[in-house]
């Protein structure tokens, strides 16, 4: 607690969701931290939950005024700034060709341009402070493709590839940049979905916010010696598929074909 007591921190869509399991766990470990989002009925009750360690500032990630100011209120608040968590993010439903160019290019502000504005402008307060650590919170979708969310997929790439970039920019000034990538979440952006999508994952069910916001504690506390890397939170998902291969027939060299089945 003490070790990061006079620091502060940022979390992007920090009022829900794996943004909010994140705020609380950053606020247990000792920082002071502003719960930037829209939504501000959600971020001031979780704000308030929190008192006098939070405090919720409304932000458009893609706008750099606003940026600013939630800087400036952040380190006035709470002290030189340690941590910046990317969270906010939005998820479209398009293939490429029913995707309208304004949707894709939405996406791709609010899950890339965002995070890109907040890593510029973040970066020479973290290192005025002697360091720090962003978190960039991508997807799986930024490691496989996903057929229907072209846009998502697309900014969780390119948000992939931004971590990589600034942390060969960024280390020589001790700031790690590190991202991760959760899988099957229960969050308000997957209430939608069928959940027996994780049926044939090696832990075959949706993950909770407060295990992605483990993992984001873990790379701002103790990771000190990540940087540029993946971290994945997706009960296997990316692995593959967890089955059996059964054969039904006889095996053997009589020239008969060995039909297969997946055992779940």
């Amino acid at each position: 607690m003490t070790e990061f007591a006079n620091r502060s921190a940022i979390v992007t869509g920090g009022a829900r969701g794996i943004g909010a399991a994140v705020v609380k766990e950053l606020v247990k470990a000792g920082f002071g931290v502003v719960i930037a989002d829209l939504l501000v009925d959600d971020g001031t009750r979780l704000a308030e939950s929190l008192a006098p360690h939070a405090r919720f500032q409304i932000l458009d990630v893609t706008d750099e005024r606003e940026w600013g100011l939630v800087l400036d209120e952040t380190e006035r608040e709470f002290g030189p700034l340690g941590a910046l968590v990317n969270n906010a993010g939005i998820l479209d439903f398009g293939t490429v060709e029913t995707e309208t160019p304004d949707l894709f290019r939405h996406v791709l502000d609010v899950n890339l341009y965002g995070p890109w504005l907040g890593i510029r402008l973040a970066a020479p307060r973290l290192r005025a402070a002697g360091g720090g650590t962003i978190v960039n919170i991508s997807s799986t979708a930024g490691l496989m493709g996903y057929a229907g969310i072209s846009g998502y997929v697309a900014s969780k790439w390119g948000l992939r590839g931004l971590t990589k970039a600034a942390a060969l920019e960024l280390g020589s000034s001790d700031i790690r940049v590190c991202s991760v990538h959760p899988g099957p979440i229960h969050t308000a952006m997957t209430a939608g979905l069928d959940e027996s999508m994780a049926a044939t994952q090696p832990l075959p069910r949706f993950g909770e916010p407060e295990e992605v916001a483990a993992m984001v504690r873990f790379l701002i506390t103790e990771g000190t010696f990540s940087t540029g890397s993946e971290f994945v939170v997706d009960g296997g998902a990316t692995t593959g598929q967890a089955g059996v291969l059964e054969t039904s027939g006889a095996a053997g060299g009589n020239g008969d074909r060995n039909e297969l089945e997946v055992s779940p």
